[in-house]
């Protein structure tokens, strides 16, 4: 898969949603695939899986409202929003039943969509998702109650702030390339005071509201997980993989939090692996293969 800077990640499309822009592009054909990353990340982060599969499937994938592409200005950006806006773009590309793969925010934005919106996905993914209390962490506490004190940070101070929260996510030290890339977001001149906000609006209010509810889905899903997350413990990923309907657990050694940069092949494997055994099976999934799971 060829390297990408920044620069060169671009997102080609957009829809309006709630008066503010969300930027998306498509590559590939066949089934439909959608892709949600999660905080502070961008669609770029997910730029390994969307080329994996994208030799079978068609991928569709874009920026949350407030993160990367799209628009950054001051507004809602909690996850009370990203299913409206996961929401809109379903009904604007036409699609039923689509495989849907959400890493961290992304996880509870597709729950959240799959739960309040009234969509069904063919197939479910999960990777490090946000869904299970407790979530956050002391510095989302601390930024909601001083927000605009860490919006107007100087850019140098902010920029490093920025470099270090997001190294804290793998376990293994980022590529500088990946790193400013995934920063360079953060840095332009919406971006220092969107980083922020996107922090203060984290409630976990929004994933209680919808985890008793995980039982109902019945869709065959997998729920990927680096075994080295510190931000989200593995334990979390076996809690949510008891609570969903029909779901199997598989974990990914040597990897953190940020396991789509630092193992992506590992989990296009899992991936690959899941949707071909799912779709001989009818996409049921309820088999003794099936059952397995690393709980």
């Amino acid at each position: 898969m060829p390297p990408y800077s920044a620069s060169d990640w671009q997102l080609r499309q957009s829809i309006e949603v709630d008066g503010r822009r969300v930027r998306y592009d498509v590559q590939g054909a066949g089934p439909p695939v959608v892709m949600v990353h999660g905080t502070p990340w961008s669609s770029f982060n997910l730029r390994h899986l969307i080329q994996g599969l994208a030799g079978q499937f068609k991928v569709f994938y874009f920026d949350l409202l407030g993160y990367g592409q799209s628009d950054q200005r001051p507004g809602d950006v909690s996850l009370g929003i990203q299913n409206r806006v996961l929401s809109a773009l379903l009904q604007h590309w036409g699609l039923h039943e689509p495989i849907v793969i959400g890493h961290d925010f992304g996880g509870a934005t597709a729950l959240r969509t799959r739960l309040l919106d009234g969509h069904r996905f063919s197939r479910l993914i999960l990777i490090d998702a946000v869904a299970m209390s407790p979530w956050g962490s002391d510095f989302f506490r601390h930024v909601a109650a001083h927000e605009a004190a860490f919006a107007g940070l100087p850019p140098a101070m902010h920029e490093a702030l920025c470099r270090r929260y997001i190294m804290g996510a793998a376990h293994h030290p980022l590529a500088e390339a990946v790193l400013h890339a995934t920063v360079q977001p953060w840095c332009q001149p919406e971006g220092q005071a969107a980083f922020y906000r996107q922090m203060a609006q984290a409630d976990a209010a929004y994933t209680e509201a919808v985890e008793p509810q995980y039982g109902r889905i019945d869709e065959p899903s997998l729920v990927l997980w680096g075994e080295a997350d510190t931000w989200i413990p593995v334990e979390q990923g076996r809690r949510l993989t008891a609570a969903l309907g029909n779901a199997r657990l598989r974990t990914i050694a040597d990897a953190g939090h940020l396991v789509i940069e630092e193992a992506p092949g590992a989990l296009l494997g899992e991936i690959t692996r899941f949707l071909a055994d799912t779709a001989a099976m009818g996409l049921d999934g309820r088999n003794d293969e099936a059952a397995h799971s690393d709980l």
